[in-house]
């Protein structure tokens, strides 16, 4: 939805674009890259008539687009990812591997992944790695216009540092950058122009290094936004909920202790790579567990019960959730009802005695839950994959919820949200806390955890780096924490229990 966009782009400019979900950001980039056909209006590059037909019209035009929604294919390996379009090939017919790997490394050392093993396949990449990929193959060829969107949404600031030092490249050299993203404070930081829009409207372009973030906010929201830590938040409770000893699971997980108390959220921090996603799904029985042990409290009185947690189902029934960093691959049903994702994990409570749904009380169910955590959606049967990023988010949310359950594992929590909806989430999780869960939050914005935690714990390389608790958090302690030498693994694991 675009109501009479009117922008310019300079040569060897970065142009940001912000604005909420539902804005128009996305659409007005898929078009600029040949994407969606517009309703109307013209477009020129470089003063001639630019009408892509299609992504590959467009990129033979110079023009390339990395989405948010990644489009990588598992089974290919990081250099063919990055190669797609152009695969090298001896005698016209054969894939030449060994120039496909060597062509692919300056460009993966350029966006940060140098020291990743370009015939990896796809699938063992999480999703900030995934991101990267992305961008690089959208360097593999000569570009005029580079339009990322969101993509530092996954990055730790280390990694975001190293794209920018690209983004700048690009930049001295001519290449016009569009940057769409939620992180405001990274705007005038790389930005030159930034241009705001709002329910498809261009509500102004503005100078990037001058405009402050409360302006932006407000030109995006039409009202203010508050992001500050509540005041009156509840101490979190002496009970251990969750404890997690020794945990070890593939190479990214090697020694990793730590437990979490009723009412308390813990973040857990790190740089890409360090295991902060492969912990919380190790934990929760997504991923195979080669060693440690996981206590889970059962009934408030009888402390911790060491669980065999063999799978998400036994990890569900003993009250645990998890919120992954992808929503729409493996956190909803993006084709199905909002009403039957948010029951999802509880479907006997609207079902009858012989397992049919009841489709009135699942629509009922939705509706409760709409209203209480201000779902904004056209209905109970509105499907999931047309709701903002934010409101996908409660919706998982409000799910386990229904479920009942009473630990919360969140992998990226905001990727992808925009300000007003990430805000919302964040008065969420500190409602969850208050409420008596506990809350684990693994998050690549060293700042939404120094926001949102009462303690967290630093990960390098799978192992325990440090635990900092509030209002002890030190920012520089925490970074030099993600790049720590590191120590044996009992050491590092008993690190989990010191307090800096």
């Amino acid at each position: 939805m675009l109501a009479g966009i009117d922008l310019d782009l300079v040569a060897g400019e970065v142009h940001a674009l912000v604005g909420e979900n539902g804005a128009g950001k996305s659409t007005l980039a898929r078009i600029m890259a040949g994407l969606t056909a517009p309703d109307g209006g013209t477009m020129t590059l470089d003063g001639a008539g630019y009408v892509p037909a299609g992504k590959r019209a467009a990129a033979d035009a110079g023009v390339r687009l990395c989405l948010q929604e990644l489009s990588v294919t598992d089974t290919l390996t990081v250099a063919e990812s990055i190669f797609l379009e152009a695969l090298p090939r001896r005698f016209g017919l054969l894939l030449d591997r060994v120039r496909l790997n060597a062509q692919a490394q300056p460009l993966m050392a350029a966006v940060g992944l140098g020291a990743l093993d370009p015939a990896l396949p796809m699938a063992a990449l999480g999703v900030g790695q995934r991101q990267l990929v992305e961008i690089a193959a959208a360097l593999a060829r000569p570009c005029r216009l580079l339009i990322l969107d969101e993509p530092t949404a996954a990055l730790t600031r280390t990694e975001t540092d190293l794209l920018f030092a690209e983004i700048r490249r690009l930049r001295a050299a001519g290449t016009t950058v569009v940057y769409i993203s939620h992180r405001l404070e990274e705007i005038g930081e790389i930005a030159d122009r930034v241009t705001i829009l709002r329910d498809g409207v261009l509500m102004a372009t503005l100078p990037a290094a001058t405009t402050p973030a409360d302006a932006l906010i407000h030109l995006m929201v039409g009202r203010a936004v508050d992001e500050r830590r509540p005041s009156a938040r509840r101490p979190p409770q002496q009970e251990v909920a969750l404890r997690v000893v020794g945990l070890r699971a593939g190479a990214a997980v090697r020694d990793v202790s730590f437990e979490v108390r009723r009412g308390e959220i813990l973040g857990l921090s790190g740089l890409m790579g360090a295991g902060r996603t492969e912990t919380l799904r190790a934990i929760f029985g997504a991923d195979r567990r080669d060693a440690g042990e996981i206590f889970v409290s059962d009934d408030g009185t009888s402390g911790v019960t060491a669980v065999p947690m063999r799978g998400p189902a036994e990890a569900v029934r003993r009250g645990l959730a998890f919120v992954t960093e992808d929503r729409k691959a493996e956190g909803l049903l993006p084709p199905l009802p909002l009403a039957a994702n948010l029951t999802l994990a509880r479907l006997g409570a609207v079902a009858d005695r012989f397992g049919f749904l009841r489709r009135a009380d699942e629509r009922n169910t939705a509706d409760v839950w709409r209203k209480r955590l201000a779902i904004r959606s056209a209905g109970a049967g509105q499907p999931a994959g047309e709701l903002s990023g934010g409101n996908q988010q409660k919706v998982i949310i409000a799910r386990w919820l229904f479920r009942g359950s009473e630990i919360f594992l969140f992998d990226e929590p905001t990727r992808g949200i925009d300000v007003g909806a990430r805000n919302e989430i964040y008065r969420l999780l500190w409602e969850l806390a208050d409420d008596g869960k506990a809350v684990v939050v693994a998050s690549s914005d060293l700042r939404e955890l120094l926001l949102l935690c009462d303690r967290i714990v630093v990960l390098s390389r799978g192992l325990v780096s440090g635990s900092f608790e509030r209002p002890a958090f030190c920012q520089a302690a925490l970074t030099a924490a993600a790049f720590a030498e590191h120590r044996s693994p009992r050491a590092a694991a008993t690190a989990a229990g010191a307090s800096v």
